[in-house]
């Protein structure tokens, strides 16, 4: 038998055909496992077996088979880069400010998720670990019906109780609670949508602000009367019986530099009754800010802002105003009792620390036309204390007397040594007004002659003013670009807000704006076309550039969001905040705020909270838990972007 048959034998054996099947199978069975093992998890047990089994094989198949293959690796591509978002900011490529940005724009399709608040939110914050950690905020329950008009810093009886003394009006100043609001204030029952602006303007609905005193002690001067379910406003006053409009034809022919809407844009009307004279001054193009304190005639304020007019509560009493200096073109004072002359004049010095160089003060009272002693005796003592306070008696025609205050420091440089009252020191600043005692002395005008030269309406809105320089900022050389990219900026934002969210349907009247900055959000509503007005306010917790906005030809006021604001509730149509929570988050209560917030925004009103991304989620919360409609949304600038809009509606 030859060698080779034998072999040949051996090869057809069914044990080795066995054997070299049973390897086959081994060897693919691991190439299959290692192949998918990045992929797959198996159980241990599963694993533990294959492992034993090609140990097997190779044990009995070391020269008949080769050894397996290495593993492969597999390549796995990495996730796809994010789209590309357009750049936005003021700050260029060159890292210098610039006006020229984009600001994106709005996906029409998330209208209808704003309107029906189906706009989705996570509701969650990340732990240290990763994992998600939920909170929640009880709904908050209404305030006992007594507090429909609630002020909490004007109506904490128990801190007025304590006052040394009222004499000065001490107890119609900011007494803050310690305690913060924790229900909402409740609405009049049978409150209504209020009626729109200009019609507003002539009547209002009796229930909105259900109080017949004006009516009982001022039907008579034309101020107000009641007509079934309205209040009707006939246009009148004290000192204008006839009518607002007839008034202010007269003041204009006594004066006529005092061009109303040019050069007189920002005036100040103290005791402003139901604010008629400052809604008739509407239609000249001049915005009055109408103030008076919540007193005997509590309700004044809260008319003239249900009608639409801007106004606050204040009061000439022991503390400075809560506005700049030289902010106003005109202040006028009809009937407002008001004793200007009382503590060697310390009231009216107030009055010109706001009153603008060159600007007018109207005085339209019983001293100035009659002719008994006592009477008499006030306007003399007028007349001394304007004089030394360098004002010129311009006309004094009937009832009104109109006077001016110099354009410089000339005048007060002039007087004889030792002349009352004197010059405030070189050091005393005239825009620290927060909680700051009035002064018996006369207010310096700046030596470069900034609040003077301010342009003209409607060119003052955008042309930098001289006083931006001297505001305290992180700024010098580029203020003049900070202001026109914020301009800029804030544009576009509201144009895409008109556009998107049909703001021209939405009849927006009376507008707060949290934080102002140099008043870029008014602007913007003011080029758009939006018959409003914007109460702009500077957080003291930032830099004052309160002086600038009224430079510009708005209005606005200081405030500490820490606390309650001056106003009564349901100022507001609509409420803007941005980059204020995050802010004020590091020492004020930021679910305080928001309940305030609630307090000054009319059902059926708005709030727009544009800020951090990370703040978000607990802003949404506490504004379910309000009771608002709330969602979040992106930003023009994308879902990529660090910074959302919190959109919230309060339902009637």
């Amino acid at each position: 038998m030859k060698l080779t048959d034998v072999g040949l034998d051996v090869v057809k054996t069914p044990r080795l055909v066995k054997v070299i099947a049973f390897a086959f199978i081994s060897i693919t069975t691991i190439f299959l496992f290692n192949h998918f093992s990045d992929s797959f998890s198996y159980p241990s047990s599963l694993i533990s077996s294959s492992s034993n089994v090609s140990q097997a094989v190779q044990t009995n198949t070391t020269a008949a088979s080769p050894s397996p293959p290495p593993r492969p690796h597999l390549k796995i591509s990495p996730p796809p880069l994010p789209p590309t978002v357009v750049r936005t900011g003021i700050i260029d490529e060159n890292g210098a400010m610039s006006d020229s940005f984009e600001i994106g724009g709005f996906d029409p399709d998330t209208l209808d998720e704003i309107k029906t608040g189906n706009s989705s939110s996570s509701l969650s914050e990340d732990d240290s670990d990763g994992s998600k950690v939920e909170f929640r905020i009880e709904k908050f329950s209404v305030c006992d019906k007594r507090k429909t008009d609630h002020i909490p810093c004007l109506d904490n009886e128990e801190e007025i109780k304590r006052l040394n003394s009222t004499d000065r009006g001490e107890n119609y100043e900011r007494h803050c609670p310690k305690e913060s609001l924790d229900c909402l204030i409740p609405s009049p029952d049978g409150y209504k949508k209020p009626i729109p602006w200009p019609q507003s303007r002539d009547k209002i609905w009796f229930n909105n602000v259900p109080h017949t005193r004006l009516v009982d002690d001022k039907g008579g001067q034309n101020w107000i009367r009641r007509e079934k379910d309205k209040f009707v406003f006939p246009g009148g006053g004290t000192q204008f019986i006839h009518g607002a409009d007839q008034y202010l034809d007269q003041i204009s022919q006594m004066v006529p530099g005092i061009t109303f809407g040019e050069r007189t844009r920002v005036a100040l009307d103290i005791g402003c009754g139901v604010a008629s004279f400052g809604a008739f001054l509407m239609q000249r193009n001049t915005t009055t800010l109408s103030v008076a304190p919540k007193d005997v005639h509590e309700n004044q304020i809260q008319f003239a802002l249900e009608r639409g007019v801007p106004a606050m509560v204040a009061v000439f009493a022991t503390r400075r105003l809560l506005y700049p200096s030289q902010a106003f073109e005109m202040i006028h004072c009809s009937r407002c009792r008001i004793n200007w002359t009382r503590d060697d004049g310390i009231l009216l010095l107030e009055a010109n620390r706001m009153l603008r160089a060159g600007g007018y003060f109207v005085w339209a009272a019983q001293p100035v036309y009659k002719h008994e002693d006592n009477l008499q005796e006030q306007w003399k003592e007028m007349v001394d204390l304007t004089n030394r306070i360098c004002w010129e008696l311009i006309k004094k025609e009937g009832y009104i007397a109109v006077w001016r205050k110099p354009l410089n420091n000339s005048c007060y440089n002039s007087r004889e040594a030792g002349a009352k009252p004197p010059l405030c020191r070189p050091d005393d600043n005239p825009d620290d007004v927060w909680y700051v005692d009035m002064k018996q002395c006369i207010t310096r005008l700046p030596e470069n002659g900034y609040g003077a030269n301010v342009s003209t309406w409607p060119a003052r809105l955008h042309d930098p003013p001289e006083r931006l320089q001297s505001i305290q900022m992180d700024a010098y050389i580029s203020r003049k670009e900070i202001m026109k990219a914020e301009s800029r900026f804030w544009f576009e934002v509201v144009e895409s807000y008109v556009r998107v969210f049909r703001w021209k349907e939405f009849k927006l009247r009376n507008v707060l704006d949290m934080k102002a900055g140099f008043g870029g959000f008014a602007a913007a509503l003011n080029d758009l076309g939006l018959d409003c007005w914007v109460m702009n306010v500077v957080p003291i917790s930032g830099f004052n550039t309160l002086p600038v906005i009224y430079d510009r030809g708005l209005v606005g006021t200081m405030h500490d969001w820490c606390e309650p604001f001056d106003t009564y509730p349901r100022t507001y149509d609509l409420i803007h905040a941005a980059f204020l929570l995050s802010n004020e988050k590091k020492r004020c209560n930021i679910t305080n705020i928001m309940v305030e917030m609630d307090r000054m925004l009319r059902p059926g009103g708005r709030v727009y909270i544009r800020d951090s991304l990370s703040l978000m989620d607990q802003l949404q919360q506490i504004a379910k838990a309000i009771g608002w409609r709330a969602g979040v949304h992106d930003t023009g600038e994308g879902p990529h972007a660090s910074v959302r809009i919190l959109i919230c509606d309060k339902g009637i």
